[in-house]
């Protein structure tokens, strides 16, 4: 039996998706573990970065700490965390994760607030609104795609990488790999790498449509054309109203 009727064989079975610590437990796992990480990091990452973009201090902070993100790995903090007090288990995976998922947040924000138009701003202080109000209803409007993008970015990878839960006697569906490579069955293996790859995708597609909705200005569906003016032949969204 190869990997693939392996993968299948124990992926259409009703008893690894119900059991205790079967598969729907273990997504359950992996899901939590994930959005408290991407949680962790939204709640700090975005106000630091829109203070960095708005003010225009400390510019350098999100580049030095993308940069030292991907030079020290999540399985390094883990091996780091088990000789401290935070030890093993889902709370040490879940501040690695959200260690891991900071620096593209943060990095998207401050490049978001920082690519508003300057004069935006200017006319929006002309208006007599105070800091916050900029803040809020100027600058942050504008740069949320880069924001979503950040967050997008950040939980997907979170998601693939939660995998490594598992090496550390935590939860998530890492545990379905590590247990098809102690049994040496490949096809357990491979359903748990199907399992992590769907999650990432639905992960994708979810924040996706999320940063879709709440994008300010006209929407249109990705998949549909622009409905032409027929009496001029251009897309509707580039004739003006008179």
């Amino acid at each position: 039996m190869n990997a693939w009727s392996g993968a299948v064989r124990y992926l259409n079975d009703p008893f690894n998706w119900t059991r205790t610590d079967g598969i729907l437990d273990l997504m359950v796992q992996h899901l939590t573990i994930s959005a408290v990480a991407v949680l962790i990091a939204a709640v700090i990452g975005v106000p630091m970065g829109m203070i960095i973009g708005h003010t225009g201090r400390g510019g350098g902070v999100p580049v030095v700490l993308s940069n030292v993100s991907r030079a020290v790995p999540t399985l390094a903090l883990l091996t780091l965390f088990a000789v401290t007090p935070i030890g093993f288990g889902p709370r040490s995976t879940t501040i690695a994760l959200a260690l891991f998922a900071f620096p593209p947040i943060l990095t998207n924000t401050y490049v978001g607030f920082r690519g508003v138009d300057r004069d935006v701003v200017e006319a929006s202080r002309a208006m007599g609104l105070t800091g916050r109000q900029v803040v809020l209803q100027a600058e942050l409007p504008l740069a949320l795609p880069l924001i979503m993008t950040g967050i997008r970015t950040a939980a997907v990878q979170v998601v693939a990488t939660t995998t490594l839960a598992a090496l550390v006697a935590g939860g998530g569906l890492g545990r379905i790999i590590n247990l098809g490579f102690g049994q040496q069955n490949y096809g357990i293996v491979l359903a748990g790498a199907i399992l992590v790859s769907a999650l990432s995708v639905l992960t994708e597609l979810v924040l996706g449509g999320a940063s879709w909705a709440l994008t300010p200005g006209q929407k249109r569906l990705p998949f549909r054309r622009p409905r032409r003016d027929r009496s001029s032949g251009l897309p509707a969204e580039a004739v003006s109203p008179l």
